[in-house]
Parts: structure tokens; C-alpha cells; sequence
């Protein structure tokens, strides 16, 4: 059987950090928290809500689950609306030829995404009808490092767990890649994380003879 590979979106396919991080910063200075770069790693690879948690943790005061909710939508209103001028150039360098060299040799892919703008997004940039599956934080009740994302790809492209290699950028991601039995390429910063089974950079320069070096695809 060929195997299949499982892309997460943000800081993969596209990046949306800056994005992400000009949201939660308006949210926080507007609630008067405090919030920095570094607060901002740790939300890497992980949902809205439990994102809020984290920087509600420097919150003076406590927020109902009702409040919560309120602030979460407003992020969101915030980085919708900053994401409405992604285009097809913001594919990260690297992706179209790797997404084009695995169609070709059959290989096949999926995005496999904590958010719940993956449809947006991938509209935007232009491959909302590219890939096999997707599997978003608007199917999901658990958010990474739980393999449920991951899970979900496999399941809707009709591929074993074993038989997927997943590409994430966060550490995050790469334990819910391999807690669901598949291997895994680490870039961005998840190429520093010695427990992804493949590490690079960035998808830039990789190509077919690289990704068939895992068995999994072969």
C-alpha cells in the first residue's frame, strides 16, 4: 500500500503567526494582560480556547467560561479578518513542488489542522480543493499533541495510521503525529526536536527522493 502525508497548515503550508500573534495581541492589550513573543510560542500548534488559557493565565482576574467564549470570538474576529489578504503568494517556499512531485507519484495528502479557518484560509491561498482530506478544528474535540487531528486525516483519506507521515512545525504536533502511529518531518521550528523521524528547515529544496527515504511511502 502507498502511503499518504498529512500537512498541518499554519507555519507549513502557510504562515499565519504573525497573523495569529497580532489577534491575540490586540485581545490582550485590550484586556490590559500582558503578552510577548515568547507567551506567544507556546500557543504554536494549539486551539483557540486552550491558547486563551494560556495567556489568561497572566489575567488579573478570573474570567467565567461565558466571558471566555466572548474573548475567543473576538480573537478570531480579529485574525479573520487580517487573513483576508493571504493570496496564493503567501504558499510557503518549497510546498507546490513537494505537493505536486507526491500527487504524481500517488501519494495521497491531506491537511491536518488544529484551526478552525482552515477552510478560509485555503481558500485564499487557493487549494481548497487540492488535497484528498482535511481534517480541522471544526471536526475536533481535543486539540494537539492528542493524535484525534491526525486520526481523522487518516480515517476520511482511507490510509492506515502506520502508513502516514505527518509535517508539522511545532512540538505540539509532532507528539499527536506520533502518538497516532505515524512518522513524522519536522521543519520549521520542530526540526530541532530529535523525535521527529525526518528534519528539515523548511519544505524549500526538499524533494520526491528526500520524503521516499521513510518507508512509509514507499
Amino acid at each position: 500500500m502507498k502511503g499518504a502525508v498529512i500537512f498541518d497548515l499554519d507555519g507549513v503550508i502557510v504562515s499565519t503567526d504573525d497573523c495569529h500573534y497580532r489577534a491575540w495581541q490586540q485581545l490582550a492589550d485590550e484586556e490590559g494582560i500582558y503578552f510577548d513573543a515568547e507567551i506567544n510560542q507556546r500557543l504554536r500548534g494549539v486551539s483557540r480556547m486552550d491558547s486563551l488559557e494560556i495567556i489568561l493565565e497572566r489575567a488579573d482576574r478570573n474570567y467565567t467560561n461565558e466571558e471566555k467564549k466572548v474573548l475567543a470570538d473576538r480573537k478570531n474576529a480579529y485574525y479573520r479578518e487580517l487573513i483576508q489578504a493571504l493570496t496564493p503568494d503567501n504558499i510557503l517556499p518549497g510546498v507546490g513542488p513537494i505537493l505536486a512531485g507526491l500527487k504524481e507519484h500517488g501519494i495521497k495528502i491531506a491537511v491536518g489542522s488544529s484551526s478552525k479557518n482552515t477552510p478560509l484560509i485555503l481558500d485564499r491561498i487557493g487549494l481548497k480543493d487540492y488535497f484528498d482530506a482535511v481534517a480541522d478544528g471544526n471536526d475536533l474535540s481535543k486539540s494537539k499533541p492528542d493524535p484525534e487531528v491526525f486520526l481523522l486525516a487518516a480515517e476520511r483519506l482511507g490510509v492506515p495510521p502506520e502508513h502516514c507521515v505527518v509535517v508539522e512545525d511545532a512540538d505540539a504536533g509532532v507528539e499527536a503525529a506520533l502518538a497516532a502511529g505515524m512518522r513524522v518531518l519536522g521543519v520549521g521550528a520542530a526540526a530541532a526536536n530529535l523525535r521527529a523521524t525526518l528534519r528539515a528547515d523548511s519544505l524549500d529544496g526538499l524533494t520526491w527522493a528526500d520524503l521516499s527515504k521513510l518507508p512509509t511511502l514507499e
